[in-house]
């Protein structure tokens, strides 16, 4: 049995005749850019998220980026940044100008924890980066109330948790702004890059959105030296015919999510923290941990099973942030993440023979 770590051949194959309705109607209506599509799609966005605003960019790193320009974040700065999740948090501090300064995540469920930020902060901390990395969130009651303490902002990467949800919650409404991705693998994934931004703060919306406008909040009028960042209406109209499946789909993952944690019983294999109503999961991914994580995806792969390791280098150990001085070490927790994770098969479609394949061949190996 060939079983793909991930397929949208499903997904797809159920709206086709919508989602070829929404191309036909942009290419009829002939307007590409900042049109109708992406506005209808940022009001349908906010109602689901549950946010006052929402502002469609290029990419889910610009979207962290932009929301770090407008809070003038910059040269001199540092940016508490979990030390394990994808280099794009970091890179989008890093073109501010400012400093990432990583901050050890809890090995049980590879979130920051909470437990080491007070001792990394300083007089230049400006801003708290908190990642739902692989759908789980972060735990934000605890982030807020260092922020207050420290008079510092709070962002949310929440580029891999669309429809998550901390304690009644929708992930978005819990900071001062959120960075979302529409990249394609997402559980809400446009047909190429893609991203926005939430917030409820009227000016910040403004100054967001003005800055992905080449800095113009009209047309030929340019307030800030911005760029070019905007969610385009081909994509914004995929993503308005993907959105009401949305909870239907995170409910399909959470099911096949439910049945791996119940009934992989391996001794070799640690499982991610189990979903819980503060913490309500929607599995981007599924990442288990093996000592011999390398031999098990090859026994895995071999056996027709595909697999991705989330993240096989940890950033401060990335050739482009070696001028950060961190020696391999330092960031153990990190380290020991990147070394033993491995992602299973997760995705909308699976039959209930292949995930129980996926187990049977898991629970084989030795």
């Amino acid at each position: 049995m060939k079983i793909p770590f991930a397929t949208f051949e499903f997904m797809h194959k159920e709206i086709r005749s919508e989602l070829d309705h929404a191309y036909k109607n942009v290419m009829d209506k002939g307007w590409f850019i900042q049109g109708s599509e992406c506005e209808q799609f940022e009001n349908e966005y906010s109602a689901y998220i549950g946010t006052d605003y929402c502002i469609g960019v290029a990419t889910g790193l610009d979207a962290i980026y932009l929301i770090l320009k407008a809070m003038e974040i910059g040269s001199g700065d540092e940016v508490i940044v979990p030390s394990n999740t994808f280099i794009a948090t970091a890179l989008a501090v890093s073109y501010t100008g400012a400093k990432p300064v990583f901050v050890e995540p809890q090995l049980n469920n590879y979130n920051i924890d909470v437990k080491r930020i007070e001792e990394k902060l300083n007089t230049r901390t400006k801003a708290i980066i908190a990642v739902h990395l692989q759908g789980r969130a972060a735990d934000m009651d605890c982030i807020n109330e260092i922020a207050e303490k420290y008079k510092l902002k709070v962002i949310e990467d929440a580029a891999q948790a669309h429809g998550t949800r901390y304690k009644g919650r929708m992930a978005g409404t819990l900071s001062d702004a959120a960075a979302f991705s529409f990249y394609p693998g997402k559980n809400l994934g446009a047909f190429g890059d893609g991203g926005c931004i939430m917030t409820n703060n009227h000016d910040l919306a403004k100054k967001i959105r003005a800055l992905g406008n080449y800095g113009s909040d009209y047309k030929y009028h340019h307030i800030y030296k911005g760029t070019n960042s905007r969610l385009d209406e081909l994509q914004a109209a995929f993503l308005r015919v993907k959105l009401p499946y949305l909870e239907r789909w995170n409910q399909e993952r959470r099911k096949i999510a439910n049945r791996y944690l119940e009934e992989i019983k391996n001794p070799s294999i640690v499982l991610p923290e189990i979903s819980t109503d503060e913490y309500e999961h929607i599995y981007h991914v599924f990442a288990i941990r093996c000592a011999k994580r390398d031999e098990l995806e090859r026994f895995l792969n071999d056996n027709g099973i595909g697999t991705v390791k989330h993240y096989p280098i940890p950033m401060h150990m990335q050739e482009a942030y070696r001028e950060l001085g961190i020696k391999q070490g330092e960031l153990p927790i990190a380290e020991e993440i990147s070394r033993t994770i491995l992602s299973i098969p997760m995705y909308y479609g699976m039959t209930d023979k292949e995930v129980d394949f996926v187990i049977k061949t898991i629970q084989q190996w030795n």
